[in-house]
């Protein structure tokens, strides 16, 4: 059996791979278009009893795809054929979709949604270097992650505006309106910072969903702050203040499955700042939940001055000491009439046809890729690559225009300098 294999630092990106990590994306693309074909996959065995009792063939109205058929996802396109599994460290079995709660109706739009405006490889990458180049594994796992995000509904706290959430979800607004959590500037390496004050943090304040469904909202609106080639967020878990009062759990176990099962390699460092004495005694309670990769990128500071070894201390808010943004967080609430565009289907059905076609193309693209070197006369494969990478780029244009059709606008909308842009891109405003 075929071990683990590790990455070697500065490759396994879009850009940097290896030629045995390309192998091995094309067999992870290879395995997601023999779904599109027969509706079953390669699931290792040890997982399958987590599953088998899933109700078969369940459906989430909301992400149904209008555009899939029963030839597959992607229409009547013959599939490459799928190649072996690589680093078969558990035995696998074929089974169907419906075996384990999902449908190649939902699988589609899971896909697509998640992928947002990034590089369609980058997020499968995510998923295999996060199982070690093992691509059983990586499929098993960002099939979990889809059905995750298909159960959840995550779409819901990207298309509902926050005063909507908040109807829903007792307490949502409220982690905004108190700056609970926020996300501003980005550190040396390009990672937006999200700040969280744990001292505001009480249990009974919020429903435990509509603390779960802000942490959703803070990872899905950071996902869009990330800019290319960065591909991970800086955490700043404030404990100035913290008293066992603020302690939650339940919490905390979902949040490290989030980085660990559902947005796997998002995180790139964690700090924890000024833990008081009592929280030592928390943390030999959350220790032994950590993956080893998670747990390697936490870092503890004792002092403020400590944060600039992470953060230009232009870009650190001046309440650290050192810090020179004289940034302040302000909730701006939803504005009136900031989502009418969403209620212009003539056009969002435009706009979601472009990017479709996009997305077609680069489909196709990567089937040739998958087959380029088994074909006699087929086009040179850096040919294929130049292609879909330039497509790649047409869909994160094609995306960002969609974008205010289909999402709600957020507070880094709509804040006296929009972080957020329209084509994408993050700017943010330093007050020095």
């Amino acid at each position: 059996m075929a071990k683990d294999i590790q990455t070697p630092p500065g490759t396994g990106h879009v850009g940097t791979m290896t030629p045995d990590q390309k192998e091995l994306l094309k067999e992870m693309w290879s395995q997601i278009f023999s779904i599109a074909d027969s509706g079953a996959v390669n699931i290792p065995s040890d997982v399958l009893a987590a599953t088998e009792t899933a109700s078969a063939g369940s459906e989430t109205a909301s992400v149904k795809s209008k555009t899939a058929t029963k030839k597959g996802w992607f229409g009547t396109s013959k599939a490459a054929p799928p190649a072996a599994a690589a680093g078969e460290d558990t035995p696998s079995a074929r089974v169907n979709l419906a075996e384990i709660g999902l449908s190649v109706e939902q699988l589609r739009p899971a896909l697509w949604n998640n992928i947002l405006g990034d590089h369609p490889d980058s997020l499968l990458l995510r998923f295999l270097r996060a199982r070690k180049w093992n691509v059983n594994n990586g499929m098993t796992m960002i099939l979990k992650a889809f059905k995750w995000r298909l159960e959840d509904d995550i779409e819901e706290v990207k298309s509902k505006s926050e005063d909507e959430l908040d109807a829903k979800y007792r307490g949502f607004r409220l982690q905004m309106e108190l700056g609970k959590s926020f996300v501003h500037g980005t550190d040396k390496e390009g990672r937006p910072i999200v700040y969280i004050n744990v001292r505001l943090h009480k249990p009974a304040d919020q429903d435990a969903k509509a603390l779960e469904k802000f942490t959703i909202y803070v990872m899905e609106v950071g996902r869009l702050m990330i800019q290319p080639p960065v591909e991970t967020a800086c955490l700043v878990f404030d404990m100035t203040g913290f008293g066992l009062a603020n302690m939650d759990y339940n919490f905390v176990k979902f949040l490290v499955q989030c980085f660990e099962a559902y947005y796997p390699e998002s995180l790139g460092i964690l700090i924890i700042h000024k833990a008081p004495l009592v929280f030592w005694g928390v943390w030999k309670i959350i220790e032994p939940w950590l993956d080893p990769v998670v747990a390697s990128k936490i870092r503890f500071t004792r002092g403020d001055k400590e944060l600039t070894d992470i953060i230009e201390a232009e870009r650190l808010p001046n309440k650290y000491e050192g810090g020179r943004d004289q940034f302040t967080y302000q909730y701006i609430p939803v504005q009136a009439g900031e989502n009418d565009r969403m209620k212009d289907t003539e056009t969002k059905e435009r706009l979601l046809d472009e990017w479709k076609a996009h997305m077609w193309k680069f489909e196709a693209l990567t089937r040739e890729w998958i087959e380029c070197k088994k074909v006699e006369g087929a086009r040179a494969e850096d040919v294929i690559e130049n292609e879909r990478n330039a497509l790649a780029k047409e869909l994160r244009v094609a995306y960002f225009k969609l974008d205010p059709y289909i999402r709600a606008r957020n507070l880094y909308h709509r804040s006296e300098h929009p972080v957020l842009q329209a084509d994408g891109t993050s700017v943010w405003t330093y007050k020095n």
